[in-house]
């Protein structure tokens, strides 16, 4: 008789995501669809309504959260052998970049590496507690997204991110199919680029298609939770290293009401 003997590796996973309330991942088909882009603008809107939020950035191999959120320059630091999350405002993050001595080289790891450091990543840090801890995984469904549904194996849902054309579609229909085999409940569909907004008059021109994402997830009967449109604003914001709810209306009107759907789809279930 063969017994089921928990690690010392995932007794400490499990002490440290006991005291976080919800989990979910962020995760679309392909690149290039402004995922992090989302992942870091929904974790600000939501510690802007005063709910605890760490980030664990799961790409492993092509890290840009600390960009984003304007911290990587920042180096991590360690008390009683737990690992601290480098915090932008209230928000904690934790990414393989603030490991790296040399930005500039690549990662060139096997899957058994990646899987390895995301279960450190996991293990070795102390989150406290948190309402959510949102996990920024890169695009596909291979070995970082596997893993992270693996160890997190209470994980809360997964919010798909799309652009609004068949090419990205199809791959997010991928991304749907993973999140079905591996029973993860599907929070929802973003379509970010949607259109883009005229900085001067505010006109929106479509410039793929328009509600590519909302059909989609209507055909497959999965919560919609909004369009967000190309602002220049919300690139530039990515590249100063400050979340675009942050100083951009459009962008927080946008996302605020992307967040009030998760919530609504988070806490009736």
């Amino acid at each position: 008789m063969q017994l089921n003997v928990k690690s010392e590796e995932d007794k400490k996973i499990e002490e440290t995501l006991s005291k976080i309330k919800y989990k979910i991942a962020v995760l679309s088909g392909k690149g290039g669809t402004g995922k992090t882009t989302v992942t870091v603008n929904i974790a600000q809107a939501l510690s802007d309504k005063g709910y605890k939020i760490g980030v664990l950035d799961a790409d492993v191999t092509g890290p840009n959260i600390p960009l984003m959120f304007g911290v990587e320059d920042d180096q991590i630091t360690t008390k009683d052998n737990k690992i601290i999350p480098i915090e932008s405002g209230k928000v904690k993050i934790v990414s393989m970049e603030f490991l790296l001595q040399d930005k500039s080289k690549a990662i060139i790891w096997r899957g058994p590496m990646k899987i390895k450091a995301l279960k450190q990543l996991l293990s070795e840090v102390n989150w406290g507690e948190l309402d959510f801890l949102i996990v920024d995984l890169p695009p596909g469904s291979s070995d970082e997204p596997l893993s992270i549904v693996q160890t997190i194996k209470d994980l809360d849902g997964m919010v798909v991110v799309t652009t609004p054309q068949n090419v990205s579609l199809l791959d997010v229909s991928k991304s749907v199919n993973f999140a079905e085999v591996t029973n993860v409940p599907i929070i929802g569909i973003i379509e970010n680029m949607s259109g883009f907004a005229c900085p001067h008059c505010g006109e929106v021109t479509n410039i793929f298609k328009k509600d590519g994402g909302k059909n989609f997830a209507e055909q497959l009967s999965l919560n919609f939770l909004g369009s967000i449109p190309l602002v220049s604003a919300i690139c530039e914001a990515g590249d100063i290293g400050k979340p675009a709810v942050l100083s951009n209306e459009i962008a927080k009107d946008s996302f605020d009401k992307i967040v009030e759907k998760i919530l609504t789809k988070l806490e009736s279930e």
